[in-house]
């Protein structure tokens, strides 16, 4: 059995609109790290959606900063959602999708699966506590730069698959795929 905390990381409204929305299916909402600033988690019961705001040191080197909001989840699994950014924004590395993390820890092992500001959609991942992240010049990318409305972030024991959609109701194209041996089973 495995358990893993899982997450999207996604775009901005108030703490109190927190308390009285909820969650959703997510268990809690952190900033993981020290995020220059502070974020937010917001889940509209009505529309089904989540926002999450925030900013912080780039998810890319050895230590992350951002808005978590996550879930412990056991065993083999298959995320699929529609993501996509409010605004144009500025940051060109800002990213949202999924992400199975070991712990909440700013430089936890974890394998991502986002879209960025610029539309690179790749999959991401840290084998180490600590280490810089991984995404290897051979991982297939998505064929063109822009953001992928529909991810998909796959577990099946320590594999992981990417796979991304332009629109619901399309097949989905694999992005990467990634064994993750060091992947603690809690």
């Amino acid at each position: 059995m495995k358990t893993l905390i899982i997450a999207c990381a996604i775009s901005l409204l108030s703490a109190a609109a927190i308390k009285e929305a909820g969650i959703g299916i997510f268990e809690n909402h952190t900033d993981v790290g020290n995020p220059k600033i502070k974020g937010s988690t917001v889940y509209d019961k009505q529309t089904n959606t989540y926002t999450l705001s925030g900013s912080g040191y780039n998810i890319w080197f050895t230590r992350d900063e951002f808005q978590y909001a996550y879930k412990k989840i056991t065993g083999d699994f298959t995320l699929t959602a529609h993501f996509e950014f409010e605004g144009t924004g500025k940051e060109v590395h800002r990213k949202m999708g999924w992400m199975a993390r070991a712990s909440l820890a700013d430089t936890a092992i974890h394998v991502s699966a986002v879209t960025h500001g610029d539309g690179l959609t790749v999959m991401q991942w840290r084998v180490k506590p600590g280490m810089s992240m991984r995404d290897p010049e051979d991982e297939i990318r998505a064929p063109e730069l822009k953001q992928y409305a529909i991810i998909q972030l796959q577990r099946k024991g320590n594999h992981f698959t990417m796979r991304i959609a332009e629109k619901e109701g399309e097949s989905f194209t694999i992005v990467g795929e990634h064994e993750m041996s060091n992947m603690p089973d809690e």
